[in-house]
């Protein structure tokens, strides 16, 4: 991240490449106001500071860890404000942690049943699979 300051602003395309997220994800983000709209140039392009890339890199991170749109915002706001809370974003991340651990529950049972189906499979010409016949079972 060190191609980008504050002293002069960056195209579209360098906060992209520094950040490794699309361009219309960057503009997704503004739309939806998780990134502030940025400066533009007298021909109207967008150009981004340091803030920024920071900004988007905190997004990026939060939701290569699971966490929603409306979690981000709030974390965002505290951040905005000032007035963060490390106990309001531990409690965030217990619960976002314990949602994780649940979904992990559920992909093991997935995985085992998956198991069991292609288990029973004799991956030969038979005339009925076991693993369709299982799908329709209710």
């Amino acid at each position: 991240m060190s191609g980008i300051t504050n002293a002069r602003g960056y195209p579209i395309g360098a906060m992209s490449s520094e950040a490794g997220v699309n361009i219309e994800t960057i503009r997704y983000y503004e739309r939806i106001e998780l990134m502030p709209k940025p400066d533009r140039t007298a021909g109207g392009n967008r150009q981004y500071t340091h803030d920024h890339l920071q900004r988007l890199s905190f997004i990026k991170r939060s939701r290569e860890l699971g966490f929603s749109i409306d979690e981000i915002r709030e974390m965002l706001k505290m951040v905005d404000q000032k007035g963060i809370s490390c106990g309001e974003v531990h409690a965030m991340t217990m619960e976002h942690l314990s949602s994780v651990r649940e979904k992990i529950q559920h992909l093991k049972k997935l995985e085992k049943a998956l198991t069991k189906m292609a288990s029973e499979c004799a991956k030969g010409d038979v005339p009925t699979c076991p693993i369709i016949q299982t799908l329709f079972e209710a």
